[in-house]
């Protein structure tokens, strides 16, 4: 199998019997260099192997220059293409790291990455079958994201974008000193170019906005960073007593936390308590999965996991209370080992297929 990988971090992968084959980091494929190297790595992997693929995977987004040149590759060739969901490639490239063959569920936390409902996903509970399949079993809160891709850009939109959501968007001019931040709340009164995401990583971003550490960025996760580092400066802190709450439809809200940041002084100390809460809103929600399915094993992927923090507290966490915790090993939790997930996915698919 071909595996084209996804946007940002771009990695390929190619499968031969067990064995599979991961390039290096390509990059994010916005640059018409990087995309030359995308397409170099996929011939060269082939081309080591002395074989054609039987079946080309790629990212469910259908703009990523990695899945067009899958869905191209594969119709010169005429081979079957197969799409799958970037958030079921982030627990499944654990999956595969691990060797299970067994459901587990899984928390994918990152940016954003497609849903299967056209919507911004990237904070996720997945229940994830052994047959290639996996189901949605629930999602962080929906944040609006006032003025699109530039929102993940700028903190301070989603800060807006929090205070909007508690009913305070009447403070967002005076709170802001940004020269478009009457704009931005009369966007969010109106649902105007504010589309929503199930995003961990616009959490963090809300989170920075409102403590005042970070309201535009110049790198990605400039803002997550700089969150976590201040939290470790701090040191440990106990969790919001009811910082977060449980919906009915298996939803995680951290609106409760966030009311108190946005009226926290202490940065270092809000960096902290969103830290801790996060991580003990996370252990709850999976017990409460867990409950529901009987499944104890808890695969954790996405790029917020680089967040040691979030990922030794949550696994302290979870096998306290007596789950098995998988997380990534040789591979990067983000997106670089998304193209290992989609093969996973697809040999799965494949033996449940063949042993049907």
């Amino acid at each position: 199998m071909l595996s084209c990988g996804a946007w940002l971090k771009n990695s390929v992968c190619v499968t031969q019997g067990d064995a599979a084959f991961v390039s290096e980091c390509v990059g994010d494929l916005d640059t018409p260099a990087a995309c030359t190297a995308h397409e170099k790595a996929c011939q060269d992997l082939v081309a080591t192997l002395q074989s054609e693929p039987a079946l080309v995977v790629h990212d469910l987004h259908p703009d990523f220059f990695s899945s067009r040149f899958a869905a191209r590759y594969a119709g010169e060739r005429g081979l079957p293409l197969l799409a799958v969901q970037h958030h079921h490639a982030h627990i499944a490239a654990v999956m595969a790291e691990h060797g299970v063959l067994e459901p587990v569920l899984g928390v994918a936390l990152d940016g954003i990455g497609l849903g299967t409902d056209g919507k911004g996903w990237g904070g996720e509970l997945l229940l994830v079958g052994s047959d290639g399949s996996f189901a949605r079993f629930g999602h962080l809160r929906e944040l609006a994201l006032p003025g699109g891709d530039r929102a993940a850009r700028e903190p301070w939109r989603m800060a807006a974008s929090v205070l909007h959501a508690m009913g305070r968007g009447g403070e967002i001019v005076a709170r802001f000193a940004e020269p478009g931040a009457a704009t931005i709340a009369q966007m969010l009164d109106k649902d105007f170019n504010s589309p929503l995401t199930s995003s961990c990583g616009r959490w963090f971003d809300a989170a920075a906005g409102l403590l005042g550490i970070c309201t535009k960025m110049k790198f990605e996760a400039e803002a997550a960073i700089a969150l976590e580092q201040l939290a470790a400066a701090h040191g440990p802190v106990a969790p919001l007593e009811h910082g977060f709450v449980l919906g009915d439809e298996g939803t995680l809200d951290l609106l409760p936390l966030m009311m108190v940041l946005a009226g926290t002084k202490d940065a270092a100390y809000g960096a902290a308590l969103f830290h801790h809460t996060l991580v003990q809103g996370l252990a709850v929600w999976v017990e409460r999965a867990a409950e529901q399915t009987g499944l104890r094993t808890v695969a954790l992927g996405g790029g917020c996991f680089l967040n040691r923090i979030l990922s030794r507290g949550l696994t302290d966490n979870l096998e306290s209370m007596g789950f098995t915790v998988l997380q990534s090993r040789l591979l990067s939790p983000g997106d670089a080992a998304i193209s290992l997930g989609q093969a996973y996915v697809a040999l799965l698919r494949w033996r449940s297929e063949s042993c049907a």
